[in-house]
């Protein structure tokens, strides 16, 4: 199997590229390592994923921009089986700065991307990292409480099911860019009858995620609390994610490929099982390290919902899928990491 990987230095990608090179298929990741500078960050990140990967031997790296269709066809080469489109500008904050960027990232490199899939390997499945945001704020309708450390949804609602409607709302320009990335998505298996699927990724977390205020926000916590960096909580810390290890992200793309759906739409996330607040993050943060960072608190940012849980019954049933990696097991992990590669940070 010939596996293409966009996006393939980051936390997810570089995964992906590392979970089937370990399988025996071969492996290509492209990625033009702009992650820092988006962020506005003058130090290396994902760089260091390409470093990793590279040190492997046994995935292609292609250095690349998925808007530039030579970089596509390049890693694409004589053609591929499978192709996970990752690559994205992932700021909500950004888009807000620079929506024309963001819109050139999300939205039209993936249509480049689905272009020259579909001239150069139209067999191939394609497996796109969409986001919750497309709900926009329709997720501000289901009623909420307040709880001492988190908001909770109210009347025995689980999570958010793909039936919600993804019109009539606000979105932030990173909301629209990837929805409509991944209608193009959606239109190409109805269109032109490529197998495709769809997955609206909650809060992923992970080793080798190199979190920024703006993006990641379990990484970049957790890294400010093991270099004892001030940590800025936007609104009361009481806000809700559910959290999914990237390991059993990965499974659950694995699950599409081997199943026969010819498209799906999923939401994926850790489920009502699988959820923190911010305060709960720090909390358990600190059990951990022995470690608080200090706080400081600043109005809410526009469209950060307070409560966003995925129902994950679909994924569940479709794809024999279901996460596996408890939130305590995923810190741990992470946390490990961060403290054997602080210089990194």
């Amino acid at each position: 199997m010939r596996i293409l990987v966009t996006g393939g230095a980051g936390m997810i990608g570089s995964h992906a590229a590392a979970f089937w090179a370990d399988r025996g298929y071969q492996v290509t990741a492209l990625d033009n390592l702009m992650r820092s500078k988006l962020f506005g960050s003058s130090r290396e990140s994902v760089e260091c994923n390409w470093r990793w990967l590279q040190g492997r031997g046994d995935v292609r790296l292609v250095k690349g921009d998925v808007r530039n269709r030579a970089d596509v066809e390049q890693a694409l080469g004589d053609g591929v089986d499978i192709v996970l489109h990752a690559a994205a500008q992932p700021g909500v904050g950004f888009s807000v700065t620079n929506p024309e960027e963001d819109f050139s990232i999300n939205a039209l490199g993936t249509l480049q991307v689905l272009e020259c899939v579909r001239q150069r390997a139209p067999k191939a499945v394609v497996l796109y990292c969409s986001t919750n945001k497309v709900y926009g704020t329709n997720v501000d309708g289901i009623p909420i409480t307040e709880l001492e450390r988190r908001y909770a949804f109210q009347d025995g609602v689980a999570g958010v099911s793909e039936a919600l409607s993804v019109d009539l709302a606000g979105h932030t320009p990173y909301g629209v860019s990837k929805l409509a990335g991944e209608l193009y998505v959606q239109d190409y298996a109805h269109t032109y009858g490529m197998r495709t699927g769809v997955f609206r990724m909650s809060c992923i977390y992970g080793t080798r995620q190199f979190g920024f205020e703006d993006q990641g926000w379990v990484a970049h916590f957790t890294i400010a609390t093991i270099l004892g960096r001030p940590i800025t909580i936007y609104g009361d810390g009481k806000q809700v994610r559910d959290v999914l290890y990237v390991d059993d992200l990965i499974a659950a793309y694995d699950a599409f490929l081997s199943g026969g759906m010819p498209h799906g739409v999923f939401n994926i996330g850790g489920g009502p099982a699988h959820t923190l607040s911010l305060l709960e993050l720090l909390d358990e943060l600190a059990r951990l390290t022995g470690r608080r960072s200090p706080i400081a608190y600043q109005p809410w940012r526009p469209s950060d919902q307070k409560v966003y849980i995925s129902d994950v019954r679909r994924a569940r049933q479709a794809l024999q899928w279901q996460p596996r990696v408890s939130v305590q097991e995923g810190l741990a992990r992470l946390v490990a990491w961060v403290q054997e590669q602080q210089d990194l940070f």
